[in-house]
């Protein structure tokens, strides 16, 4: 059975239709429920990622059984017959029939198996909307931390140079593999492998940057967003799916010297409680 979790549960509940989920997800349910026979077990289950991309569905099963030779022949032909882009088995890649790829702006990039993307393609492009228009059109240098793998740094520079940070080597690499691969149409990127959490952008550093966009875990950043408060970056672009700790951040940056000029809600979880946001915060 291929399902989701109950909420707040360890109830596994078939869903056989969903007016949320992308058509071509709906579309895979057999193939799902096919990978799950082969990998899952009579005592526990298995998680799959899918992901909707240029090429096809990227799957990813971890928590299955031990990958044996017979169980990867079977699940490298059931991602043939079902013309999955590619099929990732733990961190084994297993079939990559057509590289998985994402476009970003101009840029296409490869994110590595079960990387973080935005939720849907109308909800990510308004918050980059967003983003740019917090910004506004005179940057410079933008410093964008917790890049993941390039959803906002690669399509903010096509008008200014950026910097990119990001915890994980592999979506550090993606991001660059991206902008190298797009050619002209780009200013300078790079991209930097930083736990933020444990090692934030230090006011010094931060002096450098006519802008800052700020993406983190539903966690929140405090540690970043307490050096930015004593840095003099003029202009912040905030992006968060959890006004709770949103909440908490923006307190320290208004008790630093910026503004809240606005917040703009972004209905990217349908018919649910959550929602992402995305504002804007200015220095005097």
């Amino acid at each position: 059975m291929v399902g989701f979790m109950a909420r707040a549960s360890n109830e596994l509940v078939e869903v056989p239709d969903c007016e949320v989920l992308h058509p071509d997800i709906i579309a895979a349910l057999p193939a799902l429920e096919a990978l799950t026979r082969i990998s899952a077990t009579r005592t526990s289950g298995v998680d799959i990622a899918v992901a909707v991309s240029e090429s096809g569905l990227d799957v990813r099963i971890s928590g299955g059984r031990s990958a044996d030779r017979s169980v990867l022949v079977e699940l490298a032909q059931l991602a043939g017959e079902h013309g999955l882009s590619r099929l990732t088995y733990g961190d084994e890649p297993i079939v990559t029939r057509e590289p998985p790829v994402q476009r970003f702006g101009a840029a296409r990039v490869v994110p590595p198996p079960g990387a973080f993307l935005q939720a849907t393609a109308h909800g990510e492009a308004a918050l980059l909307y967003a983003i740019q228009d917090a910004l506004g059109q005179d940057q410079t240098l933008i410093a964008d931390l917790f890049a993941g793998c390039g959803t906002f740094t690669l399509p903010l520079a096509a008008g200014s140079e950026v910097e990119a940070f990001e915890g994980y080597r592999q979506l550090v690499e993606a991001l660059d593999a991206g902008w190298r691969s797009t050619g002209g149409g780009l200013r300078r990127t790079t991209a930097k492998v930083r736990d933020l959490f444990r090692q934030p952008l230090l006011p010094d550093e931060l002096e450098r940057f006519s802008g800052v966009v700020i993406d983190p875990p539903r966690a929140g950043a405090e540690a970043q967003h307490d050096a930015l408060a004593k840095s003099m970056v003029p202009t912040i672009a905030a992006v968060s799916c959890n006004p709770v700790t949103f909440a908490r951040d923006a307190r320290i940056l208004v008790e630093g010297g910026y503004t809240l000029d606005w917040v703009q809600p972004v209905d990217q979880f349908r018919w649910a409680s959550h929602v992402e946001l995305a504002a804007q915060f200015t220095r005097a």
